[in-house]
């Protein structure tokens, strides 16, 4: 069952929303698939979702999935999942941070539309690389154990 969590954003306490059921049942999915996809991979680590990463002394978010290298703990891929009702935080405050600090992959999940933007950080930001649907191959190089279908994400 998801409870209402908490990050800190500048020093900010932004309370979050526990997250819905088919939230719950995409990151529960896309954690076991990603899971699966690094098992074997001694360079990176998964975090169990909405862990707190620690960004700086004043700002901590608790991303839905996190990648990170595992010999310096540094986020590599962060996945936010889109809430309805609550996505002003991901999609542009949480989005800034992550621009900021230049995670180098970032997810945005869309149940709303059932898509998956990807983002790669480069020298000026940020930077689209696609917007995937329907029977497009959800991937990463980093990863390359893992593929899912967005259609198989967003399954009922």
């Amino acid at each position: 069952m998801s409870r209402p969590y908490e990050e800190i954003l500048d020093g900010a306490t932004l309370p979050r929303s526990a997250p819905g059921d088919r939230h719950e049942k995409i990151c529960e999915r896309l954690h076991r698939e990603l899971a699966a996809g690094v098992a074997g991979l001694t360079g990176t680590q998964l975090l169990a979702p909405r862990t707190k990463v620690q960004i700086t002394r004043t700002t901590a978010i608790c991303p839905d999935l996190a990648l990170v290298m595992a010999a310096t703990g540094r986020l590599f891929l962060a996945v936010e999942i889109i809430s309805r009702d609550d996505h002003h935080a991901d999609t542009v405050v949480k989005k800034e941070i992550y621009e900021h600090i230049r995670v180098p992959r970032l997810w945005m999940v869309d149940p709303r539309y059932d898509n998956v933007e990807i983002y790669h950080s480069l020298e000026w930001g940020l930077v689209l690389k696609g917007i995937l649907a329907g029977g497009e191959v959800l991937s990463e190089k980093l990863v390359p154990q893992f593929q899912l279908t967005v259609a198989e994400l967003f399954a009922a």
